[in-house]
């Protein structure tokens, strides 16, 4: 098995493609050891000590680096931990299924949306799902929508674009202006 890897916009994150599907559907951030509890591969990326995000796309696993650390070191271990896992077949999560993964929802909005909004909204989620979404993940990261209100689009950025020094040019000079030019009742995006 070989594992490539990829740079990111974010100088601090990694893309791993182990050639082969990571998540079946959606994805998952782990923010820190504690959230990582729920996967043992998240988890044994986390004990290096040397990393703050360990995010889970459909085919690729991104990680990104303590400040101060050298990938030079970092990366070995964490191909190393990968290779294990998908040799041995491990489970992704603990228990083996997906139990553990949460899939925002209705309480994960940051704003009380107006119903009357509702075509607008399916097409800024039309929007996302095929033009943003494919192109974030490119980057090693996702973007969730977090709402829609008086013309702003709130999103969340994560994987290797949370903490990317180029993010906010990403929303608002790459996707604010997409979701512009095709739903003009959008004003502007902010970040959620």
């Amino acid at each position: 098995m070989f594992i490539e890897t990829e740079t990111t916009p974010n100088p601090a994150s990694l893309k791993f493609m182990p050639g082969r599907q990571v998540m079946p559907t959606g994805t998952r951030e782990f923010a820190s050891p504690e959230a990582a509890e729920a996967s043992p591969l998240a988890q044994a990326i986390f004990d290096t000590g040397e990393v703050t995000n360990v995010f889970f796309g459909s085919d690729f696993v991104a990680v990104t680096a303590a400040p101060g650390v050298e990938w030079s070191t970092l990366k070995p271990q964490v191909v190393s931990i990968l290779l294990d896992h998908f040799v041995s077949e491990a489970p992704l999560f603990a228990g083996g299924d997906a139990s553990g993964i949460a899939v925002p929802g209705e309480a994960d909005m940051l704003v009380e949306e107006d119903p009357a909004d509702a075509d607008v909204v399916a097409q800024i989620n039309e929007l996302l799902e095929t033009r943003v979404r494919p192109a974030v993940a490119g980057d090693g990261g996702d973007i969730q929508y977090r709402g829609f209100r008086d013309g702003v689009v709130y999103l969340q950025l994560q994987g290797a674009c949370s903490g990317c020094p180029s993010s906010t040019a990403t929303l608002k000079h790459g996707i604010e202006g997409l979701l512009k030019h095709y739903v003009p009742e959008v004003t502007e995006v902010r970040a959620a």
